[in-house]
């Protein structure tokens, strides 16, 4: 058996809505909209910045709707109305169906990008 790095979930042109380098750490996002995607309070997740060079690795946590906050030293990577796509990945060897949605500026899902299927 050999397990594969799968994309589980990606949140497309989230905008960031705050950066709090006071914080602990981690990502805060709208509670609602991770819940479709299913991710997990605590789950590691990949942001990566749309319009510069940003990328990092952090857990994320369910926040207020509408909500994309940077918290602790992710904060000084990016800063509010930033584009960035979230995107979390499974071990497995088994086939995933990612679930990919597409957000507007108030981090609303506006489509479901849900397209291929990716097998282990």
């Amino acid at each position: 058996m050999r397990l594969a790095q799968l994309l589980k979930a990606k949140l497309h042109h989230a905008h960031v809505t705050y950066a709090n380098p006071d914080y602990v750490g981690s990502i805060e996002v709208d509670r609602s909209v991770m819940e479709q995607v299913g991710l997990k309070d605590g789950e590691l997740v990949h942001v990566w910045a749309v319009d510069h060079t940003s990328r990092i690795q952090t857990y994320i946590f369910g926040g207020p709707k509408g909500v994309v906050g940077l918290n602790g030293g992710a904060a000084h990577f990016f800063k509010a109305g930033d584009r960035v796509i979230i995107a979390a990945f499974d071990l497995t060897d088994e086939e995933i169906i990612p679930k990919v949605v597409l957000l507007n500026e108030d981090n609303e899902v506006v489509r479901d990008m849900t397209p291929f299927t990716v097998v282990g």
